[in-house]
Formats: structure tokens, sequence, C-alpha cells
């Protein structure tokens, strides 16, 4: 509706009519054919800014097109602690990077840390969505350009998954077979997806190649079995492009101090044990649970091949860059080299400079004695081979994170 307010002017025998940035002047000896005139005049400029408002409201944003030169990359997961470093990386790499993420798990400081360090517009978008929402899923898809798909999003705690089994079936399972159709029907060609090493379950033989059975144990790694599964079936009569990277314990944080993990408190329980030896560390436990001192390794403490953080992303990125239509690529993603627990808090009591109490239990549901990789594999195709692989050193990166964010990403 066009409001016309009459301003007194030094003229009395006139008024002025605003109209955008003119005035029309109106005397009153005019007839009423020239203010309806002027009406007429007004109402179409009107419907003229109207209707452009209207198209720039419709108009197409750069993450539903296609640029030459510039990948668009889906970071399923990526407000979580390894998907937000991975957003990080192709940020950083000049990638385009649509994060989906429901939260239930991630940060949502995560992505704000991203979008402050990367503002500029179409690089980051954050979309909040939960991936067993099909409608949600394929209106993203339809919405969004993408050349490539990095699946971190699910449920990731071993002993948790003994405890609601049908959870991690749904969160893993179920919600990637929607991830893979939405790519098909939206003809989206590559994916890289985040699987473990708990699809071997406790081999009979160290270390793990690529080859070794995969016997899953706990719920969590017979969920991402069937993930795999599902992946390597639909490859078969696709030209999609697939890695799929088994990676093992995940570690330290961006050295530059940007990002870190941050876990629920309500998932401390069931989180890594660096996240346990950091809350010992700042007083917010009472010490560190060890839970189980009787397998058959060399202090009765399970063995775990420890990969950081900045190593593992980067990984991600020489599959995503590696990866070829109609070839499927797997590869155990670790140093090659396995710690014993023991060893661990040892580090960690080295890196916070805190003697943590440690506390010796029983065994944990679901958990299993030994487990590193053979690496050779990704060093060969992909020429890829871990970096950061002193232990101590990895915990003292994160470790500075942490005391500068105590309470973790509360304060963004």
């Amino acid at each position: 509706m066009l409001s016309l307010s009459g301003v007194r002017s030094q003229r009395r025998n006139t008024r002025t009519l605003p109209l955008g940035d003119m005035d029309y002047l109106e005397p009153k000896t005019k007839s009423n054919l020239m203010g309806k005139l002027l009406l007429l005049v007004s109402l179409v400029i009107l419907a003229i800014i109207v209707i452009n408002q209207a198209s720039s409201f419709t108009s197409p944003s750069v993450f539903s097109q296609r640029e030459e030169g510039v990948t668009h990359v889906l970071v399923t997961g990526g407000a979580g602690y390894i998907g937000s470093h991975a957003a990080l990386r192709l940020l950083k790499d000049s990638y385009r990077v649509t994060i989906v993420d429901n939260l239930s798990r991630g940060n949502l400081g995560a992505v704000k840390t991203l979008q402050r360090l990367f503002p500029q517009t179409g690089r980051l978008q954050f979309i909040y969505a939960d991936l067993g929402d099909p409608i949600a899923v394929d209106k993203i898809f339809s919405e969004n350009a993408f050349d490539a798909v990095m699946h971190f999003a699910a449920v990731a705690y071993v002993g948790e998954s003994t405890l609601y089994p049908l959870k991690y079936y749904h969160n893993i399972t179920s919600n990637t077979l929607g991830v893979l159709e939405a790519m098909a029907k939206h003809k989206v060609k590559k994916l890289i997806y985040s699987s473990t090493c708990a699809t071997y379950g406790e081999p009979e033989k160290m270390p793990i190649t690529e080859d070794t059975p995969q016997v899953p144990i706990n719920p969590y790694g017979k969920a991402k079995k069937m993930a795999e599964d599902m992946i390597l079936d639909f490859s078969k009569n696709s030209d999609m492009a697939v890695m799929i990277l088994r990676y093992f314990n995940v570690i330290g944080s961006d050295p530059e101090g940007r990002l870190g993990e941050a876990p629920r408190p309500e998932l401390r329980e069931q989180g890594r044990i660096s996240g346990a030896c950091f809350d010992a560390a700042r007083g917010f436990i009472p010490g560190l649970q060890v839970k189980g001192t009787d397998y058959k390794t060399t202090d009765g403490t399970c063995i775990r091949d420890y990969i950081d953080v900045t190593d593992l992303v980067d990984a991600h990125v020489k599959a995503l860059e590696k990866a070829q239509p109609r070839k499927v690529g797997i590869y155990n993603v670790g140093t090659g080299k396995g710690r014993s627990v023991k060893e661990f808090v040892e580090a960690c009591k080295k890196a916070t400079g805190v003697e943590i109490k440690v506390d010796f239990l029983p065994r944990r549901p679901g958990d299993y004695a030994e487990v590193y990789s053979d690496p050779a594999k990704i060093l060969r195709d992909l020429n890829w081979t871990a970096r950061f692989t002193n232990l101590q050193d990895s915990l003292q990166v994160a470790w500075r994170w942490q005391k500068i964010h105590p309470h973790g990403y509360a304060s963004y």
C-alpha cells in the first residue's frame, strides 16, 4: 500500500508527495485527472519495486549452481570432532563446503568458528537437518549442486552401541542408505565414506590389512560393515567414485588451536580416552578409569593405533582427489604402530603436567585386545602417511585447546 504524506511548503497552494527519491508537486488548481495520473504512475513504480524484490528472494544460491574450478563438498556430521576438522581443511584448500548436522553430537560453536574464518559468500553454509528424515535429505540434495559427499555423520561409541544397538543400526546403516539414495537420485558422483577399524573385530593376526576378514564384535562395527556392504553393492552397477576409509583411534586437534574435541557431558563416560584423560587432568572427574587389565598384551591393557586428526583429515582429502568413476578404494588409515592404554595414560600425564589418578576396572563390553594397522596400501595408492605420530605431542596440542576452552564450545 502506497502512503502519500503531505508536507507543507512555503507556498500555501502546493503540497509535496514523496515517491522514492523524487517529489511531485500537485497544484491545487490541477484537475483530478492529474492526481489520478500521478497515482497510476506511483502504483506502477511500486509494482516494479515489488517484482524486483520478489525476484531477488527467489534468485538461486551460489550453492545451488555448479561453478567451473570449484568443487562443492557435502560434509555430513560437519559439526562434530572429525567432521569439523575435515571442513576446515577443505575450506583452506578452497573447496566449497556445505555442513549438514542435527547437532545431537556436534557443536554449533565449531560451525561458528568456521563461519568466522571463512565469511566470504559461497564458501560455507550450514544446514540443520537429520539424515534420518528422507524428505529433508531430498530437499537438501535438490537445492544444492554437490560434487562429492564426505559422510562422517554417525554415533560412534563402542560401549554405547552395546547398550542401544538399534539406535546404531538406524543412525549408521539406515542413514547411510538414505544418503546413497539421494546421491543416486541427484547424480552426485563421488563418495568418501568414514568407516572404522571396528569392522575387523578381533583379528587373529596383526597388523590389520585391508584384506583382513571383517568380523565385527559390537553393534557399532556391525552397523558400519553393513553400511560398507550397501555402498559396495550399489557401486557394482554405478559409475560413482567411492573411497572407504577405515580408521583407528583418533586423537589431537587443529595445530593452530581453532578447533578441538568437545564431547557432550552426558557422553563423556562413553567417549574417547583422550577426553577422559583431559577431564581428569582438569578435575572434572576424580580420575581416569582404565577398563580391562587382563588382555593378552604386554601390559594387560588394550593396544590401539592412535591417529592424529590432522593426519586423518589429510587422508580424506587425498582420497577425494584420487577417487575415480566406477572404482572403489578401501584403505586403512593408521600409523602402523600399536600403543597400550597404559602407554597412552603416561603420555597424557606428561602432556598435561598432571599426575592423573588411575582406577583399573573390569573390561568394557564389546572391546577387543589389540588393533593396529598396516598402512602400506594407502601409502602406495594415495601417497599418504601419518606425520604426527608422537603420542605426547598430539596430546599436548589437544590439551592447549582444552585449557583455553574448559567448557568446550559452550562460550561460542
